[in-house]
């Protein structure tokens, strides 16, 4: 396992994270389009693979968001909500549709009503809207919707559909819709996600592609930037307009998004996609990198995992801030989200802090920490500090279940009575 870090080793490493003895400055409220979230403390989006068929959150996905509103974060970013059947990532991905729209109603009331019977301030909930393209499974087995072909990312075998411009404008017309759903719902925002590898994302780089979806820069990021403006036509003008985006696809990915020849971070283009996001309306973006399918050290640094990865992961924790700061001055009307600060445990207060002071970003986001320690937000801003105890051990082992037929992912170090026995069920008896 990881060792917990100290002062020092951020001081020291040729000073690439800073570090503040004082954290108050993330209680600080943060504008968010027409809302404010109450701290700048984010619970990322972590999927539990854990609705009902029909796409309504089923019992542990109330669970989950039950916890994170207790712990008192200023955003809860929703979970990815499938906006088309075919888009979903398993069966149990959840999907809002006109049909189920109460159940998602009474889970974002409960939310609101749990923190605040908490004695939390009432966080914002944004709810991230996908199509997982490449990585689509709505029956449980592969059915890839890829924007181009993509030799090293198709070798599991699997028949691949290229989608056609039309497809893509249905797909840019349901995103419209699932944010008109999430608005009725009572969602604070939507994020229409366009990161990991799926097909927003993909679209990105997709330099090879014929037609308006592909090619330059504007076919490229026509669909997002369509959905974007599509989504705050729709909506009222308080509804916040965000993306999780991918500002680099890494340099395992020859061709990716921001990636250089060299195989090094490209800031050129997420800084120009991130200006043409906030002139349409874009009052929130929310920075990660990588593929979690393919280098998973890119989004998710870890020093234990399926492999050894080709970096510290201090190197990784590091550009993913850096690439939250290239957004902040390309867009700096924008309020930006970093990632990256799970694997930091208990210094990651201190790290986000000392960006934030500098105006680096504006909000901390914390993804595999949350899921272990639904509370750490009220011990950041309330409680004198993370818990040593209670930090999130990066030993992937929620991914693990995650990347099982039928797993539901949680922490099986942290929260053992409710997952160890899933994890021993999906991943092995002699599991440990």
């Amino acid at each position: 396992m990881r060792p917990f870090f100290t002062k020092d080793d951020f001081l020291s490493a040729k000073g690439r994270l800073p570090f503040s003895d004082d954290v108050r400055i993330l209680g600080d409220p943060v504008a968010a389009g027409g809302s404010s979230a109450p701290s700048r403390i984010v619970y990322q989006p972590m999927e539990g693979c854990d609705g009902e068929p029909d796409g309504s959150p089923g019992e542990l996905t109330v669970r989950r968001y039950e916890r994170f509103a207790s712990g008192g974060p200023g955003i809860i970013w929703f979970e990815a909500v499938a906006v088309l059947r075919e888009g979903r990532a398993n069966p149990r991905q959840l999907m809002l549709t006109g049909n189920n729209i109460g159940s998602f109603s009474r889970l974002v009331e409960d939310i609101k009503e749990t923190a605040v019977k908490a004695g939390r301030a009432e966080p914002l909930v944004i709810m991230q809207a996908t199509h997982s393209g490449r990585y689509s499974k709505p029956d449980g087995s592969p059915e890839p919707l890829v924007a181009f072909r993509r030799s090293a990312l198709e070798k599991n075998g699997a028949p691949v559909t290229v989608v056609t411009d039309e497809y893509l404008d249905r797909a840019g017309e349901a995103i419209v819709r699932s944010a008109k759903l999430a608005e009725r719902s009572g969602f604070d925002g939507v994020d229409v996600k366009s990161c990991h590898g799926y097909l927003l994302s993909e679209l990105l780089s997709a330099r090879e592609r014929d037609g308006k979806y592909g090619g330059a820069f504007e076919n490229r990021t026509r669909l997002l930037l369509g959905a974007v403006s599509g989504v705050r036509a729709a909506c009222g003008g308080g509804f916040t307009v965000a993306t999780r985006l991918n500002v680099y696809d890494g340099a395992e990915i020859p061709g990716g998004f921001g990636v250089a020849p060299d195989g090094s971070f490209d800031p050129a283009e997420p800084e120009k996609l991130a200006r043409e996001l906030a002139r349409r309306g874009v009052s929130l973006i929310n920075v990660t990198m990588g593929n979690p399918y393919f280098n998973p050290h890119v989004n998710r640094p870890f020093s234990q995992g399926a492999y050894d990865p080709p970096e510290s992961p201090l190197e990784g924790v590091a550009r993913l801030l850096r690439g939250a700061e290239t957004v902040k001055r390309a867009a700096p009307s924008v309020s930006v989200v970093a990632s990256g600060f799970s694997f930091l445990g208990a210094a990651a207060p201190n790290v986000a802090a000392a960006y934030a002071a500098n105006g680096s970003f504006d909000l901390c986001g914390f993804g595999r920490a949350a899921i272990a320690y639904p509370d750490l937000a009220a011990d950041i801003l309330l409680g004198g500090g993370m818990k040593k105890e209670k930090l999130c051990l990066c030993c992937s082992k929620c991914t693990e279940i995650m990347r099982k037929p039928g797993g539901t992912p949680g922490c099986v170090v942290r929260d053992a009575e409710k997952y160890l026995p899933i994890y021993r069920e999906f991943c092995g008896e002699g599991s440990k």
